[in-house]
Formats: C-alpha cells, sequence, structure tokens
C-alpha cells in the first residue's frame, strides 16, 4: 500500500475528441441573439483541426495537480476498450498513480465529442452506464478530491463518505458535477458537511444552496455555501474572476487578460491550480492566483490539458499575473 500521495483524484475520465468546423457562413453559422450552431442537414462539414485528449474532471485534476508538484493518484472505474486503454496510457505518460484503476469486463468508456467554434464549445458526452467499483484497499493521503460521476453516483459516494470517517485526516476537496448539482439535499448532506474545499461556479453554487446568483451577492452565496459545511467555498465566475471565503475573510481574484482559444477545462484548470497551491501551504490569495493562471494557460490551447503548467512555470506567470494588474485581495 503506497501511503506517499498527497492527493487521490475520485471521479470519471473520458477521451475527448476537439473539432473545429472551418468557419464559413456557407457550412455552419450562429444566431449571437439565440446561440445556435446550424450545419448543413447531409453535407460533409470540412473539419480544419482535429485533436484527442483525455479528459474528464478527475483526469484534468490528477494530470493538472502532477504537473504542479503534487504526487497525485487517481481511483476510476472504466470498461475493458480500447478507449479505456487510451485513458490509461495517457494518464501513466503524465506520471498519474494508477493503482486504483478497475476495469469492468463486457463494458465501454466515456467518450465526448466536443465542436469548438468562436472560442465556445459544444460536447456531445457519452456516459458509460456503470455501477462504481470503491478500492478494496486505498490509502489515507492528505487530500482527495472528489468530483463529477455518472447517474449511479450515489452508492460510490456513501462508501467515499465512510472511508473519509474512518481516515478523519485526510481532507476532502469537493466538485460536484451536473448529477450531484441536481440532487436532493440529503444526497450530498454527508458529503458536503465532510468538505474542507469546495469548488462550483456561480450557477451551481445557486443550485446547491437556492440563494440569490445576481451580481453583488457574491458575499451571501459564499456564506450559504459555508452553511452546508464546506470550510472554504470557491466560486468561479468566468470573466467576473473568482470569489473565497475562509469563514471570516471575503477574497477575490479577477482574470487575466488573454484571447481564449476555446473554454474547455477552464474550471478544472482552477481547481487543480488553486487546490495544489493549498496542499503546498500557500495562502489562500496565492491559491486564487494559481488557479487563474492555470485557468488562463488552459484556454489557450485545445483540450482540457495540454495548456495546464508545470509547476517551473508557475513564477513566470505570477509576475504575469501581477504585472497586468489584475484585482487580487479582499473584497
Amino acid at each position: 500500500m503506497d501511503n506517499s500521495y498527497d492527493l487521490i483524484s475520485i471521479g470519471d475520465a473520458s477521451i475527448d475528441v476537439f473539432m473545429t468546423p472551418t468557419e464559413s457562413e456557407t457550412l455552419c453559422q450562429i444566431d449571437t441573439k439565440e446561440c445556435f450552431i446550424a450545419f448543413s442537414y447531409g453535407d460533409k462539414i470540412p473539419v480544419k483541426d482535429l485533436v484527442f485528449s483525455t479528459g474528464g474532471n478527475a483526469a484534468n485534476n490528477a494530470v493538472g495537480s502532477k504537473r504542479l508538484g503534487i504526487n497525485v493518484a487517481i481511483v476510476l472505474t472504466l470498461g475493458d476498450d480500447s478507449i479505456g486503454n487510451l485513458i490509461i496510457e495517457k494518464l501513466k505518460s503524465e506520471g498519474v498513480g494508477m493503482d486504483y484503476v478497475v476495469r469492468q469486463p463486457g463494458t465501454v468508456s466515456n467518450y465526448s465529442t466536443v465542436v469548438n467554434y468562436s472560442g465556445e464549445r459544444t460536447i456531445f458526452v457519452y456516459h458509460a452506464p456503470r455501477t462504481y467499483d470503491f478500492p478494496r484497499e486505498i490509502p489515507a493521503p492528505a487530500w482527495v478530491y472528489l468530483t463529477s460521476m455518472g447517474e449511479a453516483y450515489l452508492p460510490f459516494y456513501q462508501k467515499v463518505v465512510e472511508w473519509l470517517e474512518q481516515n478523519p485526516d485526510t481532507r476532502l476537496a469537493f466538485n460536484p458535477g451536473s448529477y450531484q448539482v441536481r440532487a436532493k439535499n440529503e444526497d450530498l448532506e454527508a458529503v458536503l458537511k465532510r468538505t474542507h474545499v469546495i469548488f462550483v461556479n456561480r450557477q451551481e453554487a445557486g443550485k446547491l444552496t437556492g440563494a440569490d446568483i445576481d451580481n453583488g451577492k457574491e458575499k451571501e452565496l459564499l456564506k450559504a455555501l459555508s452553511s452546508l459545511g464546506p470550510k472554504i467555498p470557491v466560486i468561479t465566475d468566468g470573466g467576473n474572476g473568482s470569489y473565497l471565503f475562509d469563514g471570516s475573510k471575503f477574497f477575490k481574484a479577477g482574470i487575466l487578460p488573454v484571447d481564449a482559444f476555446q473554454r474547455t477545462g477552464a474550471g478544472d484548470a482552477f481547481g487543480s491550480g488553486c487546490l495544489s497551491a493549498i496542499i503546498k501551504g500557500k495562502p489562500l490569495e496565492e491559491a486564487l492566483m494559481w488557479g487563474t493562471v492555470n485557468s488562463a494557460s488552459v484556454i489557450g490551447y485545445q483540450g482540457p490539458q495540454k495548456g495546464l503548467l508545470k509547476e517551473s512555470q508557475i513564477e513566470e506567470w505570477k509576475q504575469r499575473f501581477i504585472s497586468s494588474k489584475v484585482e487580487l485581495g479582499e473584497f
């Protein structure tokens, strides 16, 4: 049993294919008022760029944290297909610990097709129907990152909570996915009460708490999240930046002025950057900075992992953050 991990990331992974169609009015149109992408029915649509990447929140977190100097393993349940093989190969190449990956015979793995157009992405997601297996033997690291899982997540989450109760010194970072955000309050109650840091966007925070998400209500929203159990709620809000509450003080970070190639993985990059800084004992303001620059780097590349920063790049990006006079501090 390896007890040397700083972090274990728990959730799902997939293979994502990113397609960038030729931006021609005759082939693809976007109605900016209603935000639809339209393709000519029955046509062959030229694609000018095609990229394959490992994706999924847990995989993005594991790769992002590993690059920032965190010794990380991942807990996954995969199919026994070629997609599962590709996921394992990619994560191994990044140095992620694979001791707790389960392959289920006769099942397939998750797969997504992402259409990148005008800097935004539209995702066709295939979540393979499965039951999730919790590893029989798993070490107690300093931190666990629990994130999005498919429809059958609840029994697995309950096992995670039971395991955390047996390992009270392990801190939990929680990043709920769409199934979790839509869940009944009682389904997430035990997880939220055990959570040390939660990462959500403004809309997710509103759904979890029922609180007002209007601009100017950030402090109330952070307090509402905190009342559910998390000691440090963190809210990301796109171009408005990010917000954090440590139980007594409120902090805000703006965003770096960078052009986005696409925004896939921006939230995961923020989470892995911010959490890695916290694990390393950095002040919470600096953790917001790490999350911000990691996210800013990722959106300059195709896919959720290519632009994830390495630890050796953080200082350069911190100086860029400071020289750009990005807002950072209490609010």
